[in-house]
């Protein structure tokens, strides 16, 4: 496939221009023409994180523990963000270059600061010491820890942690990725979370125990023996989130595998819930960036539609979702990948300070303030669409009962051009005021009295243009609007 250039795209009716932005500009320049008949009568107003009183939305701050990614020059960004969580990893080598003393100083600048913004950080506890023998390695898809003096000194850290930040993290994930490493057994891992799931809850016994961010999806090879030990100890209510990960070209062919695995773990406990703990695309071509999805060229644009997809496919499943992530990630040479996983929401400088907020910052801005506590899922109704290819989900505004619709075209990895598909879209519920939303840019335009008619509580709008990401019909009551 041909690199097209990010700034010089179109989508047939929504037009897209992005104008070089600086490091002060706090978002790219967006221009967009108006859909064909559709007139523009307002635009999203993205609320901070301390405006939204909840939601299921988490941002991925992974990789201070190795300085992949720089805090500090993130920090302003989280609270316009407005997703609700973090996910951290705890970084046991960072705290313990030399055995016995600990160094959090590095964390004490992070979590409280976070926590200050409204941004809740839920911690990973990995990766291995090997300033013990047998302490695992401190990397992506690293060994974990097996020998007795490197458990005990495991031990010992996860102690530390959970005495230290108690007060501002209350969900606590063991490990990552750890079927990366073919070493690590389902049965041996099971071992491992299970005492260092007991070490947490006799230290905070209301804490959320998150089990285990696998790599794989289903991953039954590794799940179902680390499934079986926890059985045999009795210890699988040691599993509040099971968090899985997995990337697919094609965002929306992914749940088919997940239901698989929720089955499957719901058969040892259907109290367990599932999160998505770490998915998104990259934003540059193939040759640019590392990690997941890196044998197709992206661009900015591509990124904000599989984001969309991603984040809104999960949500109209009842799948909370950890979006991957805030900034772009600068692997080291040693690890398990060098150079730069251009999946962040900001893209940064060779330093890994902040050059300037992608389009896909935008994008999930305008998601983590629309999709919060106030909107209620219809798992019940779906919305009857004349498009088989348009993936559709139903919402209701809880305070006015107003209606949403999210509607995109789901049958094909996102392309950089794409001609919307004209589809019409029956639905019950209440639009006092229909409007038409585009997630990527914000804008609102009012949907033309003759595309769309009202029989009692139905609802059929007809030619609706919808492109290869999510767009709303929505009561204009349900949003958060600048007039």
């Amino acid at each position: 496939m041909k690199f097209l250039n990010p700034f010089l795209l179109s989508i047939s009716l929504f037009s897209v221009d992005l104008p070089t932005a600086s490091a002060q500009n706090p978002a790219p320049g967006l221009t967009v023409s108006e859909p064909k008949g559709f007139r523009e009568v307002a635009q999203l107003r993205p609320r901070s994180t301390k405006e939204i009183k909840s939601s299921t939305w988490s941002i991925g701050g992974e990789t201070l523990d190795r300085d992949y990614t720089d805090y500090q020059s993130y920090r302003h960004y989280l609270g316009p963000l407005g997703a609700k969580r973090i996910r951290l990893q705890g970084g046991w080598s960072k705290c313990e270059k030399v055995k016995g003393k600990y160094d959090f100083a590095w964390l004490d600048a992070v979590i409280p600061d976070a926590y200050s913004r409204g941004v809740s950080p839920w911690v990973e506890l990995s990766y291995g010491n090997p300033i013990y023998p047998g302490g695992g390695e401190p990397k992506l898809g690293g060994r974990i820890p097996t020998s007795e003096e490197a458990l005990v000194a495991w031990d010992n850290w996860v102690r530390a942690m959970v005495n230290r930040y108690k007060n501002q993290v209350t969900e606590w994930e063991i490990w990552n990725e750890p079927d990366l490493n073919k070493l690590n057994t389902g049965e041996e891992v099971a071992v491992f979370y299970i005492r260092t799931a007991k070490l947490v809850k006799a230290i905070q016994p209301n804490a959320k125990l998150i089990a285990l961010g696998v790599a794989g999806v289903p991953a039954t090879a590794f799940m179902r023996p680390f499934l079986d030990h926890l059985k045999q100890e009795n210890a699988l209510e040691l599993v509040d989130i099971l968090t899985y990960h997995g990337y697919a070209p094609n965002p929306d062919t992914s749940y088919p595998k997940i239901e698989e695995m929720r089955k499957m773990v719901w058969s040892y406990n259907p109290k367990i819930t599932f999160m998505q703990g770490e998915n998104g695309a990259p934003s540059t071509a193939s040759a640019v960036t590392i990690g997941a999805l890196r044998q197709y060229d992206w661009t900015e644009l591509s990124q904000a539609k599989w984001d969309l997809r991603r984040m809104l496919a999960d949500h109209g499943r009842g799948i909370a979702t950890n979006l991957f992530t805030i900034s772009d990630i600068h692997y080291a040479a040693g690890d398990h990948m060098t150079g730069v996983n251009t999946k962040g929401l900001l893209k940064t400088n060779p330093d890994k300070t902040i050059e300037r907020p992608k389009m896909a910052y935008k994008a999930a801005q305008h998601v983590f303030s629309t999709f919060d506590d106030q909107l209620e899922l219809l798992d019940q109704a779906k919305p009857s669409v004349s498009q088989a290819t348009v993936s559709a989900f139903q919402y209701r505004q809880r305070k006015n009962s107003g209606s949403l619709v999210t509607l995109w075209s789901a049958e094909a990895r996102p392309a950089e051009t794409y001609e919307p598909k004209p589809t019409t879209v029956t639905v019950e519920g209440k639009f006092s005021k229909p409007v038409l939303v585009d997630l990527i840019t914000g804008k609102v335009y009012e949907i033309p009295k003759n595309q769309w008619k009202k029989a009692g509580d139905r609802y059929t709008f007809t030619a609706i243009p919808v492109p290869d990401y999510p767009v709303l019909i929505a009561d204009q009551a349900t949003l958060s609007l600048v007039k």
